[in-house]
């Protein structure tokens, strides 16, 4: 808490102070930022005298005037040093941490809530005392110690940077964009106002699902308008936060792990996750790792069991040796040179007897997997006989296991080692659980009761840490002064092991990474997707942003509506009202502003934190309640262990979210099975911003289907999400405009999040078209002119041209490129086309459906899983258009040879409209086809089915072709004689 309501320096973190005439300090008139008058002064000796936000030169009288304070005698600036009270904090730029100061009163851990009331009571009697204080010849400061109190030139930097893209690359980029949009404009006036009569039908689907692209593209094309890079500074944060004999000053990040089934979600992978955690190069006491097991599986907290117990070799091998990655099971299957920069003698020695006692780790945790195969009738039972509490796994009690940490069990060399915590919340019938959102939410609560971290890292159970200084590099944003404070969370690009050398299903997904989300990143910030994120932990908790508008009290309130009234401003509310929101569009529901908690007096604060009100939002448990109010985190020093884990089994029962704000303005947003984009977008519309980071080597790495099956499956719950969005509350065609915290293109960039399964309807008609043009020798354009052809040549001139702007700023190959736009179209007819009609009949009907992969055979060698082939109704449409496109260019061919030369012309356009689809589709039919052409027989008899009924049913009704008048037809046939 702070302890007053003046703003805040974006620099240090401390009051922005006033100025000579008592007004507020202000260094830069162009954007207000918030510095105070000792960064500045600092940063002018430094000699940057521009703003640090907008570029802006700083006003020349204020340079004046440090410059004539820079220039008085040295005795002069020693005592002003002496007289500041904020030197310390300023010099040494770190935050001070807040504690808690109510205590426990009872055996259950409830805080006495007055006691925060008088807290501040006494907060605000001494900072009277100290303003009325009367003035006393200052101490004098030994010349070392103003020595040391000065801030190093590294310590002072900036911790990380933005890098524009270079003008030269970019404007170019502009240019084409905003051409190619005036291009469209010209070509739908053209396409509109030359329709094809002959083919009336087929021209107007052509032109709507064109139309439809169009703004796809806006959606898509416009939020990348102002893509850039950043950088951070690990060693400048070091030497901030890291000084040489105190303490570290480093941020607790608690690290959060789910996992469900251990039979479809190895525990071998889920352990290589938490051994990279529990490894990472970051201080031992500031890391806590959470396991979250959702199917409450014995064979889950076993093998966590023997993982805690390797830990304690892995661990201190991994840091005496520096070694990369810190998962064994993927540093020991690294192909390359692992004694490149290694010195030490015994690292040979050392790195074989630690591959050794993985293998024997290994074989302990698969001889645990064969064994939970067959589960006993009477259902498992622990080694001490009990019976295992989750056993049905459908009605169970929570459980909570501490392995390891500063109680626990020590490395082999007597060092601490981070906690590791089992989490199983509890699971009864008749109780929504929400799946994955569900147990983030339940992990959010137990890591707040027990360590209270301020950070929070959520990875999925196959991501494991790549780099052991990835939360490093979150954290030279998240604790850097200037940027990190309005910053909500910090997304990393996902990159994958395992995944075949041409990338054929787009699995590593560069242009989203690697373009758009840079894109995003000038905006308001990256989506959230889901792992790999470092959040802001009173972001979750639904607080706003420390900068946003402050809002007045009571009385100064209302005498400025009634001197302003032009200005439109609103009448003061109860204080209670302002902060629950619920009049802009539900944003901050029921949630208060840390910030502005200071700004009342002792009666106004105690009406806004009331247990009651609190309860309301957060749940029946005062220690958690009491956890969220803390900004730096942290627990209660008089707390105690037992009592906390009691606490923690209470706040993770099933029944805890009832009638609170859970999922629904706090933490995971419930409502979709995409939470990620659904818990990001309720942040940013509050109007916090996140940052893309993108450390040279990846942060993390994870394991993606590379099977074609298996692959549409994915893609098929990832577009289900957006549908449900779409028809959500949420949506953001119409959420959250009330307080005007979105940015709009950032809200373009959500829509087309929401929208993209939508493109699969337009697109499959698009993709027949080509084959029913073929098969009926009409065509969707009309005999074009030179005008018109000129206007063609353009639209695709652009198209390229565009692209290959796109790969130079970005640096994304041309490979790539294709392999997304190759995978838009096979997900597009596939996957995307079967979640809306699932969204439509899970919100007309109520009916939730789901799609099936059955395995088949497969190779044993590398990447034979890319060549199984799985049984999906996922497969059937692309099958089928394939089947009628290939066959399209047959027939038309066929048709040309017979009529001649004049039919070559008009084939052209239709044949090469057929193969923009076959290429599009061709690592599909790859895919289908598997190694040896095993393709499943019912795929190919349903698609045969269907393309023989399509095209049967097409010769009859022939719907786009003029009717011939009948008359004379039967006028031609009387001279025949039959």
């Amino acid at each position: 808490m702070k302890e007053s309501g003046a703003p805040l320096c974006h620099t240090c973190g401390e009051q922005v102070g006033h100025d000579a005439n008592g007004d507020l300090f202000v260094a830069c008139h162009e954007c207000n930022y918030h510095i105070c008058k000792s960064c500045f002064e600092y940063e002018i000796k430094e000699g940057r005298k521009v703003c640090l936000r907008c570029g802006s030169p700083y006003d020349e009288n204020l340079l004046d005037d440090v410059e004539k304070k820079g220039s008085g005698n040295q005795s002069t600036m020693a005592s002003h040093l002496n007289n500041s009270q904020d030197v310390g904090i300023h010099a040494r730029h770190i935050s001070s941490v807040s504690t808690v100061d109510s205590e426990m009163n009872d055996e259950y851990g409830n805080p006495i809530w007055k006691n925060r009331v008088e807290s501040w009571k006494d907060k605000k009697n001494k900072k009277k005392k100290s303003n009325t204080k009367p003035e006393t010849e200052p101490a004098q400061v030994p010349p070392e110690q103003q020595m040391e109190d000065k801030p190093s030139a590294e310590a002072s930097e900036p911790l990380s940077i933005v890098y524009p893209i270079p003008r030269n690359k970019l404007t170019p980029y502009r240019a084409v964009i905003i051409m190619r949009l005036i291009i469209l404009g010209l070509f739908f006036h053209y396409r509109i106002t030359n329709p094809v009569d002959s083919a009336f039908g087929l021209w107007l689907t052509s032109v709507i699902c064109e139309i439809w692209f169009a703004f796809s593209w806006v959606l898509d094309q416009f939020p990348k308008w102002n893509p850039v890079n950043r950088e951070t500074f690990i060693e400048r944060l070091s030497a901030r936060y890291e000084r040489e004999g105190e303490p570290s000053q480093l941020a607790a990040v608690d690290f959060f792990v789910s996992t469900v089934d251990p039979l479809k979600e190895p525990p071998l992978i889920t352990a290589n996750t938490v051994l990279s955690i529990l490894a990472v190069d970051y201080p031992v006491d500031k890391v806590s790792c959470y396991v979250s097991d959702d199917g409450a599986a014995m064979l889950t907290f076993e093998s966590l069991v023997e993982t805690a117990e390797f830990a304690r070799k892995w661990v201190p091998f991994c840091k005496k040796f520096s070694i990369e990655p810190r998962a064994p099971e993927f540093y020991f299957s690294q192909k390359i040179d692992y004694l490149k920069d290694k010195v030490q003698p015994s690292f040979v020695k050392e790195r074989r007897a630690m591959k050794r006692d993985y293998e024997e780790y290994k074989v302990r945790v698969n001889a645990l997997v064969a064994k939970a195969q067959k589960t006993p009738d009477e259902g498992w039972t622990m080694q001490d006989g009990t019976p295992w509490p989750g056993n049905n796994t459908r009605d169970h009690p929570g459980m909570i296991q501490v392995f390891l940490g500063n109680t626990g069990a020590r490395d082999i060399e007597g060092n601490e080692l981070p906690r590791l915590v089992y989490v199983s919340r509890e699971k009864r019938p008749g109780y929504q659980h929400h799946k994955k959102a569900g147990a983030e939410n339940a992990l959010v609560r137990v890591s707040a009761v027990l360590t209270n971290s301020p950070y929070i890292l959520n990875l999925d159970c196959d991501h494991y840490v790549n780099n052991s200084k990835a939360v490093r590099e979150a954290m030279c944003i998240l604790m850097d002064p200037q940027v990190g404070r309005d910053v909500c969370y910090v997304q990393f690009p996902q990159r994958f092991d395992g995944i075949d050398r041409s990338d054929r299903y787009a699995n590593r997904n560069i242009v989203f990474f690697d373009v758009n989300m840079k894109g995003l990143d000038g905006i308001q910030g990256p989506m959230y997707v889901g792992t790999g994120c470092v959040f802001n932990r009173q972001a979750l908790y639904g607080y706003g942003p420390p900068s946003m508008p402050r809002l007045r009290k009571g009385k100064e309130s209302s005498s400025c509506f009634s001197c302003c009234c032009p200005t439109k401003k609103k009448p003061a509310q109860d204080p209670a009202e302002v902060y629950r929101d619920a009049k802009r569009e539900d944003l901050n529901a029921a949630i208060f502003n840390l910030t502005e908690i200071d700004n009342y007096d002792e009666y106004e604060r105690s009406m806004l934190i009331s247990q009651l009100s609190f309860e309301k939002t957060f749940g029946l448990s005062s220690v958690f309640i009491e956890s969220t109010l803390m900004e730096n985190g942290g627990v209660p020093e008089s707390a105690n262990s037992s009592t906390l884990i009691k606490e923690a089994i209470h706040v993770i029962g099933c029944g805890f979210e009832e009638k609170t704000e859970w999922g629904k303005e706090i933490g995971w947003i419930y409502g979709s099975v995409t939470e990620d984009i659904l818990s990001g977008f309720k942040m940013h519309c509050r109007g916090w911003r996140s940052i893309y980071c993108m450390p040279v080597r990846p942060a993390f790495k994870g394991s993606a289907p590379i099977n074609l099956s298996d692959r549409l499956h994915q893609v098929l719950r990832w577009a289900l999400g957006s549908v449900e969005i779409f028809f959500s509350r949420h949506c953001p065609f119409w959420y959250g405009y009330g307080g005007g915290r979105l940015k709009w293109l950032q809200r373009l960039a959500y829509i087309n999040t929401i929208v993209y399964p939508f493109t699969s309807l337009p697109l499959i008609a698009y993709c027949t078209i080509p084959a029913v043009c073929l098969l009926t020798g009409k065509f969707i354009i009309p005999t074009l002119s030179n005008l018109a052809s000129m206007l063609f040549l353009g639209l695709f001139i652009s198209i390229i041209v565009t692209a290959v702007l796109e790969l130079r700023w970005s640096g994304v190959s041309i490979e790539d490129l294709w392999r997304n736009e190759q995978f838009w179209v096979i997900g597009g007819v596939s996957a995307h086309l079967f979640a809306v009609f699932q969204g439509f009949l899970k919100m007309l009907a109520g009916i939730d459906t789901n799609f099936t992969v059955t395995a088949k055979a497969a190779d044993d060698t590398e990447f034979g899983e890319l060549y199984m082939v799985k049984w999906t109704t996922l497969l059937i449409p692309p099958t089928t258009l394939l089947i009628i496109n290939i066959v399209g260019v047959v027939a038309g061919f066929s048709d040309a040879l017979n009529k001649g030369y004049e039919a070559w012309g008009p084939l052209f356009g239709k044949v090469f409209f057929a193969f923009w689809v076959i290429l599009h589709l061709y690592p599909f039919l790859k895919g289908l086809m598997g190694r040896q052409n095993r393709t499943p027989t019912i795929v190919v008899l349903w698609s045969v089915l269907l393309a023989s009924v399509f095209s049967l049913v097409w010769v009859k009704i022939n719907p786009f072709v003029n009717k011939v008048d009948n008359t004379l037809a039967g006028e031609t046939c009387i001279s025949i004689d039959c």
